[in-house]
């Protein structure tokens, strides 16, 4: 058969992008019916105070409104779920209630919930409310949080410590720095930064007297239904439907529930009335769990010829006032990435979560492993910088070599494959590494300082699941793949068609892939973590295989022909190399063939992670007089293992490397030490990368099979947002050490800061 157009390897192009483009995307706020009650939430506008809701009387005689709920309301509701642990790390979980009761811990925290006919009639209901305030001392910041004397968060954790837990051996490290003949240390801050997807989160709750049903935008419907059902409104699974639209966005926040989805549920039952809330963009700042926020020390141990020795870092954690879903696990997975692609003989990582008076923290794109690939990328070029060793160099002398692998890092993780310096050099290549020195004096006669910077990243994902996948023949001969996976943007209907394609010969068209209902589909991982191709593609092309045969046998007896004589393609299954078939759809309908014999399922739980790798090359400019940093040249050649989609890899490659030039450059979640108000709670005060900000990207894959996986596939999600940072910070540190000798810029590298440090610079050269 000849090589598909539209199966595995192939460019095709997205099958779902004719509705968005036209409007008829139907996401969480097109979703809402007619007559549907509309909510709002009243949230505190301290960050630490003790409260008391006095008479509701006047509030819920208002006009239009229907219900409004309280903590007292909702007494036997559980807390919201806290899933995501250390393993064997005890860790004491404070409440997270759906309505804080009695005392707030930061400024968005809910309060109250007013259900009316429209949101104008519910937000004056909510202003309404009367509340009296005994405001708390606060604490903003993980490094204050832990200060001697700091005000509590919880009064029963002292010193605001959410968790502590070391890996590696402190001994042989102590021991290895002492011998070294040299050691390199650097301090970074990774900034807390807002997720800000395209549509806000949203929920409309409806109860038929048994049921639930709620739809809402998420990366899962059924994680999000079973952890409702079991921790909040403690029910069995079957009472609750979740239907998830299209949705523009998740990056990780939309994997877990929020809130107002059991607030919604418990109002539709009560008012038996379609209950809707929608997230206002001020809201999504205030409400939705925020990302990273690292600060931290690492040290490097090297011998005389550059060797690296051993590895110390300490981290400390901001995890907010709350442990949100998965919080805790978010900071491990960095631990556990931290010695990056480097053959390191020993390491010591100490992590510390802290309580503040702030939004919760959880997962935002990568996870844990941007933080851990910042930590180790940056302090290698410090190294450099110190050793007055080209940083290319430095890190071909210490990357693990190919022949190494499988290769056990000291923090238990297990390569299983890869090449680190031959996609170094190839990102060389390709940015023209050797003419650097020509161009920065170019830019020096411009007035301009020129640097470049390199990342060279290593990652773990695509290890969630099981992932089961079903595959149905249809009367039309078209086929409808139904997974538990969902699609955020990703383009999923055309990925999962082009698996389909390489068993079934359909083209995408042909292909209705069915997400995000959970009466509909059995079970379901949800897409987190890179593992929608990783784990739900290896399901889906099993299930695929397995109907492949299925359809094959029952042709064999309407073509009185063996099996293995036929080729399914085209839609049709064919005698080989004859004009004899039969066609899908007349295959389908025959008398006799039952739809059980048209359906095959098949399930996915991998043993271990995979392993994607690359380099991101950065080139930028410098003003000087104005701090202004500007991406000139930007270069990714990633390990992936295998490409099933050329185009849509490159695409989620540009977003994230994008989202990553956002922090290295822009974002910035500000709150006030004094006030506890967050500062940076629009994106009049937020800012985001804009098509002007992102250079033209140069993109290329140099794979090597990952040996974890059925089908060769490293996940790929994440990796730009991975890759992005260091590279864009050590771009910007060496245009500015070869200046003014500035080894060091926190993010974002906004221009007043980088001004600031070029200023210091100077006056420290004058005198």
């Amino acid at each position: 058969m000849p090589p598909l157009k539209f199966g595995f390897g192939q460019a095709v192009t997205r099958k779902e992008d004719d509705p968005l483009l036209r409007g008829a995307g139907r996401y969480i706020a097109d979703a809402v019916p007619a007559g549907a009650l509309r909510a709002v939430v009243l949230r505190s506008p301290h960050p630490h105070a003790r409260f008391r809701i006095a008479d509701l009387g006047k509030a819920r005689a208002m006009p239009g409104v229907r219900l409004i709920l309280t903590a007292e309301d909702i007494g036997d509701l559980g807390n919201m779920p806290c899933e995501g642990l250390i393993p064997d790390v005890s860790i004491a979980i404070p409440p997270y209630p759906v309505l804080a009761r009695e005392t707030v811990r930061h400024v968005g925290d809910a309060i109250a919930f007013v259900v009316a006919d429209d949101v104008d009639l519910a937000q004056d209901a909510a202003e309404a409310i009367p509340v009296e305030w005994e405001p708390l001392p606060h604490v903003i910041g993980a490094m204050a949080a832990l200060a001697p004397g700091a005000p509590q968060v919880w009064p029963d954790r002292p010193g605001n410590v959410a968790f502590e837990v070391a890996v590696g051996d402190a001994q042989a490290t102590r021991e290895a720095f002492d011998s070294a003949a040299r050691a390199v240390s650097i301090d970074l801050v990774n900034q807390r930064v807002v997720t800000n997807y395209i549509d806000t989160r949203g929920v409309i709750a409806e109860y038929d007297g048994e049921r639930y049903t709620l739809t809402l935008g998420s990366q899962g419907s059924h994680a999000i239904r079973d952890s409702l059902c079991e921790a909040v409104l403690r029910i069995p699974p079957e009472q609750m439907r979740v239907i998830t639209p299209d949705v523009g966005g998740g990056f990780g926040t939309k994997l877990f529930p929020f809130r107002e989805y059991p607030l919604a549920a418990v109002a539709a039952e009560w008012l038996r009335r379609p209950v809707a809330w929608l997230c206002s963009r001020s809201e999504h700042f205030l409400a939705d769990s925020q990302g990273r926020d690292n600060i931290t020390t690492a040290r490097l141990a090297l011998d005389a010829k550059g060797r690296f020795l051993a590895l110390d870092i300490d981290i400390i954690a901001d995890m907010g006032a709350y442990l949100s879903c998965y919080a805790p696990y978010i900071p491990w997975l960095g631990v556990g990435m931290a010695p990056g692609l480097y053959d390191i003989p020993v390491c010591h990582v100490r992590l510390r979560g802290a309580y503040t008076n702030t939004v919760p923290v959880d997962a935002y794109r990568g996870a844990g492993r941007p933080e851990a690939s910042y930590v180790i990328e940056r302090l290698v070029d410090a190294a450099a910088h110190d050793l007055d060793i080209a940083p290319d160099m430095l890190r071909r002398r210490n990357f693990i070599r190919s022949s190494e692998m499988p290769y056990r890092t000291q923090t238990g993780k297990i390569y299983d494959s890869g090449d680190f310096a031959a996609h170094l050099k190839r990102a060389q290549e390709i940015a023209d590494w050797d003419g650097f020195k020509k161009r920065a004096a170019a830019s020096r006669r411009a007035g301009r300082l020129r640097g470049i910077g390199l990342s060279t990243y290593i990652e773990g994902c695509g290890g969630n699941g099981p992932e089961t996948a079903t595959v149905r023949l249809e009367r039309d001969g078209g086929l409808t793949v139904l997974i538990g996976s969902q699609s955020s943007g990703q383009g999923h209907a055309t990925a999962f068609a082009q698996v389909v394609a390489d068993q079934l010969g359909l083209p995408p068209e042909k292909v209705r892939v069915v997400q995000g209902d959970t009466d509909v589909i059995a079970t379901g991982a949800g897409t987190g973590g890179s593992s929608s191709i990783p784990v739900g593609g290896v399901a889906l092309e099993g299930a695929s295989r397995k109907l492949a045969e299925r359809i094959k046998r029952l042709a064999a007896e309407a073509l009185e022909a063996a099996p293995a004589d036929l080729e399914i393609d085209g839609g049709a299954v064919r005698v080989a190399g004859t004009d004899r078939l039969i066609s899908l759809a007349d295959l389908a309908a025959r008398e006799g063939i039952e739809r059980e014999q048209l359906t095959a399922s098949d399930t996915f739980a991998p043993d271990l992670p995979t392993f994607p790798n690359g380099t991101h090359l950065a080139e930028v400019e410098v003003d000087p007089d104005t701090g202004a940093v500007t991406v000139i040249n930007y270069v990714v050649v990633d390990d992936f293992g295998a490409t099933l989609n050329p185009a849509l890899l490159e695409g989620q490659v540009h977003g994230g490397t994008v989202q990553g030039i956002g922090q290295a450059l822009m974002e910035n979640t500000v709150y006030d030490p004094a006030s506890g108000q967050l500062l940076t709670a629009s994106l009049m005060d937020y800012p985001l990368p804009r098509a002007a900000d992102a250079p033209s990207f140069t993109f290329e894959t140099r794979n090597v099979p990952c040996k974890n996986n059925p089908l060769g596939i490293k996940g790929a999600g994440e990796a730009g947002a991975i890759g992005s940072c260091p590279a864009v910070l050590n771009a910007i540190v060496d245009a500015l050490w070869r200046a003014y000798r500035i080894r060091d810029i926190d993010m974002p590298a906004t221009p007043q800061r980088v001004w600031a440090a070029i200023e210091k610079a100077r006056k420290a050269a004058a005198t």
